[in-house]
């Protein structure tokens, strides 16, 4: 029976068998997902041209991305449990604001915020549309698994932004009625704007990924969770500075799954190094453009801080000026 189980075994995680030890249930669930990255798809269809050009030709190269491992090991099971436990947070924050902020909150920090968080929700779409694309397009099942999770947590935000945007709609019940006409036309969101449609049709997955998780947002998430955060705080607004900061905890772990990936990326090829700066150096501009446009309604001297953290956070991934992988 032993042998028989063994055997059993043996067939079911052969591709584990050079672990070494006893597969974990990230192992299992993550591992040797995508057959056709080395077989090819099964029929001949015109998707597969797309997969070749975005996927298989892409400028950035790994002998074996399975290499990669999420630092956290996310399955689903895992994700879940974690966000159960953040959510629990979340709703605790936002059930003990209701019906008791109409005398608290200012009337200019309602005026602040109803230039921020309206047109915020667009700008965050996209964000989950591209991690999606990430997701859809890249090479392993590890990467696929951490992407698509990453565009859960922009839903999760997306989802958090709408319901605080209607609580205060019950303070002032104008409050974002003029969203998409500020996202669409409002100067201060123009750079944002063209930065995230821009970023929807870089179709070659790996640029996708280095210009969403190396330029877009370490400046994105720095100004729009702890910048915003603690604007909220100053202003008396710990609700919407908690909800943040619990968002912002999202945002840390895909910095981290980002970081694993590029460790890998660099260390198996050092051509990758001059591709992936030179695609941050394509978008970095953008980004910097968008974040000193909206940096106008923050304290000054946000960009400056913004774009401080986002050069350390490079360097501590081994990029940029001086970086070691």
């Amino acid at each position: 029976m032993a042998i028989g189980e063994d055997l059993v075994t043996q067939r079911t995680y052969w591709h584990l068998t050079d672990l070494g030890r006893k597969p974990t249930d990230y192992d299992i669930a993550s591992t040797r997902l995508l057959y056709y990255t080395e077989r090819g798809f099964e029929t001949a269809v015109p998707l597969a041209a797309w997969y070749r050009r975005h996927q298989h030709d892409s400028e950035l190269v790994c002998h074996d991305w399975e290499r990669f491992r999420d630092p956290r090991e996310t399955t689903y099971s895992r994700y879940v449990e974690l966000q159960r436990t953040k959510e629990a947070f979340v709703d605790g924050v936002l059930a003990a604001a209701e019906g008791t902020e109409r005398d608290r909150l200012s009337t200019a920090w309602l005026a602040t915020l109803a230039e921020l968080l309206p047109p915020l929700r667009y700008a965050v779409h996209g964000l989950q549309m591209v991690a999606s694309y990430i997701a859809h397009m890249a090479p392993s099942g590890k990467i696929v698994i951490a992407a698509m999770l990453q565009a859960a947590d922009e839903t999760r935000r997306i989802e958090r932004l709408a319901y605080r945007m209607r609580q205060l709609q019950y303070i002032d019940p104008s409050f974002g009625e003029d969203a998409r006409m500020r996202w669409e036309t409002d100067p201060v969101w123009q750079p944002l704007r063209e930065l995230i449609e821009r970023l929807l049709v870089a179709y070659d997955w790996g640029e996708s990924f280095i210009a969403l998780a190396c330029a877009v947002k370490p400046r994105f998430d720095a100004l729009f969770t702890s910048h915003l955060a603690e604007l909220a705080r100053r202003a008396g607004d710990d609700v919407f500075a908690n909800v943040m900061f619990s968002l912002g905890e999202d945002c840390r772990w895909h910095r981290e799954w980002t970081r694993a990936l590029l460790d890998v990326a660099l260390a198996d090829r050092p051509e990758n190094r001059a591709v992936i700066e030179g695609w941050i150096a394509r978008w970095s501009p953008l980004a910097v453009r968008a974040v000193a446009s909206l940096s106008r309604v923050f304290a000054p001297g946000t960009a400056a801080a913004v774009e401080g953290s986002c050069t350390a956070w490079l360097r501590s991934a081994g990029l940029g000026d001086g970086g070691t992988p």
